[in-house]
């Protein structure tokens, strides 16, 4: 498979590891748009979230309540954003679900 996130994944790519077990890995983002930035993905390949199943749901759960822990940590307890892009339209860019969590600085929607 030729997925950037699952090369990580499988260590075949180096990441700034931030966790992981036996779901999934959090690693900081190579490109932070605030002054915590990671993402949390899934260790399952999952293209997008249109392709995500009923099998699925407590990982997605899972992928969350893992986001707000780690968030905590990084010390965003004041707040901080999720976001999950989904296909092109929906600004997806590496087609591996994962989930950003940007925090310790105010941010506006939209961007820009």
């Amino acid at each position: 498979m030729d997925c950037l996130f699952c090369k990580i994944v499988n260590g075949d790519i180096p990441a700034r590891m931030l966790y992981e077990d036996d779901q999934v890995i959090a690693f900081h983002d190579i490109a932070p748009q605030a002054p915590v930035h990671f993402l949390v993905i899934p260790k399952k390949h999952i293209a997008t979230l249109h392709d995500a199943s009923e099998e699925d749901r407590a990982l997605l759960g899972h992928i969350l309540y893992t986001a707000q822990r780690l968030a905590r940590e990084q010390g965003c307890e004041e707040g901080f954003r999720v976001v999950m892009n989904c296909n092109a339209l929906g600004g997806q860019t590496v087609y591996h679900i994962h989930l950003h969590v940007l925090g310790q600085r105010q941010l506006h929607w939209p961007p820009g």
